[in-house]
Parts: structure tokens; C-alpha cells; sequence
């Protein structure tokens, strides 16, 4: 399990003690304001409880999802359009409207670390939203493998997220054309 930096100090009572019990490997300094009670940890569970208010979203969420293969080089997170720019080199950051930030908002237990992603059919309109953005080959895999999934996904809910986010007619032009 992952803790922070507060955490781990309420945990160990002190700074001074929670220096001794990383010293006695009681405790993993895993990277700084991050402890683990295992001596390795994935980097998205590290990134995860880094930025918890984030979400997975685009290459990290296909990934995660199965819609490609392809290993995503950084990890995705969508964050308030106010919210303070990210730091991490490992993170690239898509600032998202308010209003929309939490539409599809899902999460995930990984090693005992929630994970916030968006669910399958919030993806599928970021997708078409980010179309543009995306390596042709790349838009056109994850594209086929939604169409694979089609019968799985609750349409009438797509819908309501196309027609929540900006350029909503464009997108469901789109969906029309080229999933359903």
C-alpha cells in the first residue's frame, strides 16, 4: 500500500521515526512524499497517489482498457481546468472543463491504491473529441477494437456525454459515421 508523506509520518509518529523505520526497511521510500510498505511499487500506482484528484484518461485509460497494445510512454490524467500545471515529466496533463471533469468518473483498486479513470464510454467521446491529436494509426486501432465493443457500451449514455462536451455536434457526426 501506498502513503504519503503525512501519512506516513501520523503512522510512525514522528519525522525522526519514520527515518528510522525507512532505515530499518520497515517502510519504503519509494520517491519523495511517497512510502510504500513494499519495496516496489508500479508507476501508476506512485502516480496515482501522487495526484488523487486526477484521472486516467486517453492512451494511459486505452491501455488500461485493452483498446490497444500500445504502452503508453506517459501517463494521461485529466485535471481541472484551475487546477495548479503538473510538474512530473512522467505526466501529461489535459486540463478539462469543470462541468465535464467528473462526467464518466470511475475508479479502481490497484495494490490497494484507487486508481480514478474514466469508464469505457466517457473514453470513447474523448477519443473522438482528441481525434485530431491522435497518430492516425493509432485512432484508427483503438477505434476498430471499440467497434469490437460496441455491444457492451450503453449507447443512450454516450449520447448524454457527446452532447455534454464542447463540439458536440462534430462528435456525434462523427460517432455516427465512423462507430455505430
Amino acid at each position: 500500500m501506498i502513503f504519503t508523506y503525512e501519512e506516513s509520518v501520523n503512522k510512525y509518529g514522528s519525522k525522526f521515526l519514520l527515518k528510522k523505520a525507512v532505515e530499518r526497511e520497515e517502510i519504503f521510500q519509494l520517491e519523495k512524499g511517497v512510502y510504500s510498505d513494499k519495496k516496489y511499487a508500479s508507476e501508476e500506482e506512485i502516480i496515482a497517489s501522487k495526484y488523487p484528484k486526477a484521472i486516467f484518461t486517453l492512451d494511459s485509460a486505452f491501455y488500461h482498457y485493452n483498446l490497444t497494445d500500445v504502452i503508453p510512454e506517459k501517463h494521461y490524467l485529466a485535471t481541472d481546468r484551475n487546477a495548479s500545471k503538473i510538474p512530473d515529466k512522467r505526466v501529461v496533463q489535459i486540463f478539462e472543463y469543470s462541468e465535464i471533469l467528473t462526467l464518466g468518473l470511475t475508479t479502481y483498486l490497484s495494490n490497494g491504491v484507487e486508481i480514478n479513470i474514466y469508464n469505457k464510454e466517457r473514453l470513447l467521446v474523448e477519443l473522438l473529441r482528441h481525434k485530431t491529436k491522435l497518430p492516425f494509426d493509432y485512432y484508427k486501432e483503438v477505434l476498430l477494437n471499440y467497434r469490437e465493443i460496441i455491444s457492451e457500451l450503453d449507447i443512450r449514455t454516450i449520447q448524454d456525454y457527446v452532447y455534454a462536451v464542447p463540439k458536440s455536434s462534430m462528435i456525434m457526426e462523427t460517432l455516427h459515421l465512423e462507430v455505430l
